[in-house]
């Protein structure tokens, strides 16, 4: 299973691009900015949208690749989404005054989309790749997905704080990847509390759930302005409490950054 990172910024500015994963050639987890940088032919090969939730970030390019390419293609695109991400797309974005509802362009038999709801702790298999939605814990209700590939699993948190009910789940799956948000730096930690999103120290707590030695672990979703200062400030916390973050057995699991344009095989 290939790993395309399209967006993992909190925000827009030069080169930092919000939310989009290609998995493969055909499902997108995520539609933020960063679908922008696909070709036509990349983006009329997309057959499903997995949706965490209905903010801007992880929309916004949605209702413009599906005007792009909704025409060359024979069959609408599914999107897997939350029932109230569903009908906030329905109300606020697909209402014909913001953008077009293509639930019923062309036609409501033959429409550029169709929505298709799911829950939290379902699996379904796509494109033969297993996915399952994970729960997370936003300001809207939101999903984390993972993903079963050769090596293991790919997780992603999507928007959330503090989650015990997700590493009671990522825990019984062998994590290959896991990609967790950071989207505030410390000294903005009130605000990402009332957000609903973590920040340094928050994510070390977080991480000190993870039981898997072997799993990579990858930061997303830092806000531009920020992203110097948090990778800073995890530095600073991990070398004052570097016992904070030993996995089983004493040894330190690394901490990377991700980046738009990134590949993995996982």
């Amino acid at each position: 299973m290939k790993v395309r990172v399209l967006g993992c910024s909190g925000a827009i500015a030069k080169d930092c691009r919000t939310t989009a994963f290609l998995i493969d050639d055909s499902i997108l987890i995520d539609a933020g900015t960063g679908v922008g940088d696909l070709t036509l032919d990349e983006m009329r090969k997309i057959d499903h949208v997995f949706l965490t939730h209905s903010h801007l970030d992880h929309v916004a390019a949605l209702p413009l690749m599906l005007d792009a390419v909704g025409s060359l293609r024979s069959a609408p695109v599914q999107i897997h989404a939350l029932p109230a991400t569903v009908e906030a797309l329905r109300a606020h974005v697909f209402n014909n005054v913001i953008w077009p509802d293509f639930e019923a362009i062309p036609s409501q038999n033959q429409p550029f989309m169709r929505f298709c709801p799911l829950a939290a702790g379902e699996q379904r298999t796509v494109a033969g790749l297993l996915l399952e939605a994970l729960p997370a814990v936003h300001t809207v209700p939101a999903l984390g997905y993972a993903l079963r590939g050769e090596a293991g699993w790919w997780a992603f948190t999507g928007d959330t704080e503090r989650n015990p009910a997700f590493w009671e789940r990522v825990n019984d799956l062998p994590l290959a990847m896991l990609v967790i948000e950071t989207a505030f730096s410390q000294r903005e930690a009130a605000l990402a509390r009332r957000a609903l999103h973590l920040a340094p120290r928050t994510l070390l707590e977080e991480l000190n759930s993870l039981r898997q030695p072997g799993c990579s672990i990858y930061i997303t979703h830092a806000k531009p302005a920020e992203t110097e200062i948090i990778a800073e400030e995890i530095r600073a916390l991990l070398s004052s409490d570097p016992v904070s973050r030993q996995a089983p057995g004493g040894r330190m699991q690394p901490i990377h950054w991700l980046r738009s344009g990134d590949e993995f095989r996982v």
